[in-house]
């Protein structure tokens, strides 16, 4: 009697186990997934913003069709690798669109006259944010599928896992060059009546002109 008593104890515990382990599991892969899905969402705006930027560019830069067919291919090859849900997939094909983009950006610099083009300007802001964005989910997603892969490895989660159609998922791995929002730099205009050149002497010193070599040379903050 107190041997079946002892196995149905043991019974039970290893049941309460296996009940909290399958509960944990579900609670990361479903955290891994809403991770995942916000990295969606952002992924979506950025593709949305593409074609408008580059109608924009376009409009002052006619003779750059080799980057705008370029930009538009990656963005094609980024929706359809958005498709799969593979972050394996999608993360190149997104590092692909940064480097186009990078060079639309850098096209873009050799017209100074989209400064004045609001809707560029927004576009670029709203690009920049959702970066931000994406950067954002994407660490939480990287966060949230290390816990959930570390813990389809420990027992006793590991008797489960396979069983219970638990697969462990892929990071969603970004360059840091490719993941960078090119900016334009845009020169600041020169007000009128102020002299845009630079002396070509030191300046004086309380008692006239430093001599050459003499004094101290003062270093200002680096902008």
């Amino acid at each position: 009697m107190i041997a079946l008593i002892i196995i149905i104890v043991i019974v039970v515990l290893l049941a309460l186990v296996l009940w909290v382990a399958f509960n944990g599991l579900v609670k990361k892969r479903n955290r891994t997934q809403e991770a995942f899905s916000e990295i969606d969402v952002e992924l979506k705006r950025r593709h949305d913003l593409v074609p408008n930027l580059v109608s924009t560019v376009k409009g002052y830069a006619t003779h750059e069709q080799g980057t705008f067919e370029a930009v538009t291919q990656a963005r094609a090859n980024a929706v359809t690798a958005g498709a799969t849900g593979d972050p394996s997939k999608i993360a190149p094909a997104e590092n692909a669109l940064s480097g186009t983009l990078r060079s639309l950006f850098a096209v873009a610099e050799n017209y100074p006259q989209l400064r004045a083009v609001e809707s560029f300007l927004q576009l670029q802001e709203t690009l920049t944010a959702t970066e931000d964005k994406i950067e954002y989910a994407r660490r939480y997603y990287n966060t949230s599928a290390r816990d959930y892969n570390i813990a389809l490895q420990t027992f006793p989660r590991n008797l489960i896992a396979e069983p219970f159609h638990f697969k462990a998922v892929a990071f969603f791995a970004a360059d840091e060059e490719d993941r960078a929002v090119p900016q334009v730099a845009f020169p600041t205009s020169v007000p009128s009546g102020v002299s845009s050149s630079t002396p070509s002497g030191p300046p004086p010193g309380p008692d006239g002109p430093l001599p050459a070599g003499g004094g101290h040379r003062v270093q200002g903050d680096r902008q």
